[in-house]
């Protein structure tokens, strides 16, 4: 039996980065917190914590959002594509594959795990400011779409390539200028960026494109950042674009693919407003017919590159909490089994989120803690003055919209092992990423002979 709720955990059914919780988030009749059908204590108790949780339902609706936003909005063709950066795992890659979605990677890690997932090759992506020449040759070999960031990669790549070899298809990542209100560190469209082209130099770009057989040039990509709650940038990044695409046109690139990126903001507190994924394409599609008409251009097949929008609302981390310490009059620290190495944003971004003890979701009596890690960092706190329901050593606490970059920017400071991920749905827990353990840390040390004690 389900109670009636004081509040909707759904806030918007068709969008999901509007919502903080879980899509399938429901209360029993002892206040405990349910995703998936699933307690999460007993996920908690089962597969030890911290443990990230993966709700399929939200996942899979984030999926069908913009595959059904594109279909609406955009007349031409498209293509949408999972940014793995945000979490990459081959269970992942196959649900966004079943879904209609391609891939972005970024490393030869995130390639071989879309390819294992059999993704197909024609519809990966392969990003980065410093690719290695493995990895250019890898995705070269197994005829990904290569994503040119800059004139390291053309040199390598007339390396690489052989005379009688296939034709790299690519396309040429450019700087639009563009500017967002986000965190300094996710605006990735200005002009001070690592990534792309400049502008001022696309145009001797392509045409020294056209001077080699092995390039096949069929698009143009350019991202503005990440977490962005604002339309009229995205509106202004496709006259960018379509101006960039009449110029390659001009030049004799056959190019068929824009590619906007990704950026849309999800709901991680309740004074977060982001746009809806329907309203967040429309604006782009919309964008992109207006400029490619007015410059009497065929639509282009258009391409974005959703990741924290796509998964983050349907992770959870789960944590038990252990010590607590009360500083009179300052403040009261409740500490959990985890931190920074599962979760860097918060000491990297300053990042915030919702949070709850998934046991006494609805507790009346409240009170104001700060949630510390346990690493060996004072900045390590994942929750500052937080207002939560009354809490003791044992106690599973929640935290909400963890699905992006949380699993993707963990670590093993102090020798901490990664915690293990489940994927929920319809009363049913899998796991789909082991834990590690301390032993497995030694995996690849070497104690070379000198310093072993021989005697």
């Amino acid at each position: 039996m389900i109670i009636d709720k004081p509040f909707e955990f759904i806030e918007d059914q068709s969008s999901p980065n509007r919502n903080i919780y879980p899509l399938t988030s429901e209360i029993d009749e002892k206040g405990r917190l349910t995703v998936g059908g699933c307690l999460l204590s007993d996920l908690a108790e089962r597969y030890g914590t911290p443990l990230y949780v993966l709700d399929e339902f939200t996942f899979r609706s984030s999926c069908k959002a913009y595959k059904n936003a594109l279909s609406k909005n955009y007349k031409g063709l498209s293509l949408p594509l999972y940014a793995s950066k945000a979490n990459s795992s081959l269970v992942i890659s196959s649900i966004v594959k079943s879904e209609g979605f391609g891939l972005d990677v970024v490393s030869e890690g995130e390639l071989i795990t879309a390819l294992n997932a059999g993704v197909q090759s024609q519809n990966i992506f392969f990003h980065g400011n410093n690719k290695s020449k493995r990895e250019l040759l890898i995705a070269y070999q197994n005829k990904v779409n290569i994503v040119i960031d800059n004139e390291y990669d053309i040199d390598q790549l007339d390396n690489l390539i052989p005379t009688e070899g296939h034709k790299a298809k690519l396309m040429l990542r450019f700087t639009p200028g563009i500017e967002c209100h986000t965190h300094e560190y996710i605006r990735t469209g200005h002009l001070d960026s690592k990534f792309g082209f400049d502008p001022d130099k696309l145009e001797d770009t392509l045409i020294r494109l056209k001077n080699y057989q092995w390039a096949h040039l069929t698009g143009l990509h350019a991202h503005i950042g990440s977490q962005i709650f604002e339309l009229a940038p995205h509106r202004d990044l496709s006259s960018v674009l379509a101006d960039a695409l009449k110029k390659a046109i001009e030049i004799g690139h056959p190019i068929n693919d824009i590619n906007v990126g990704g950026g849309l903001g999800i709901k991680y507190i309740s004074s977060d407003n982001p746009p809806s994924i329907n309203d967040w394409v429309k604006t782009i599609a919309l964008g992109m017919e207006k400029a490619c008409k007015s410059r009497d251009l065929d639509l282009p097949r258009l391409l974005c590159e959703p990741g924290r929008s796509i998964v983050a609302t349907s992770g959870i981390t789960l944590y038990k909490i252990g010590s607590r310490k009360e500083i009179p009059g300052l403040r009261t620290y409740i500490s959990v089994d985890g931190g920074m190495s599962d979760n860097p944003r918060p000491i990297t971004y300053d990042s915030a989120y919702t949070a709850c003890v998934v046991d006494n979701f609805l507790g009346d009596e409240k009170e104001l803690v700060t949630v510390a890690g346990k690493h060996c960092e004072s900045g390590d706190v994942l929750l500052k003055d937080y207002l939560l329901p009354k809490a003791s050593s044992g106690n599973v606490l929640g935290i909400f919209c963890t699905g992006a970059y949380n699993l993707s920017m963990s670590s093993n400071y102090n020798r901490i092992p990664k915690p293990a991920t489940v994927l929920v749905g319809n009363g049913q827990a899998d796991l789909i990423q082991k834990r590690e353990l301390p032993e497995d840390l030694l995996r690849y040390d070497i104690l070379p002979d000198r310093f072993i004690d021989h005697r």
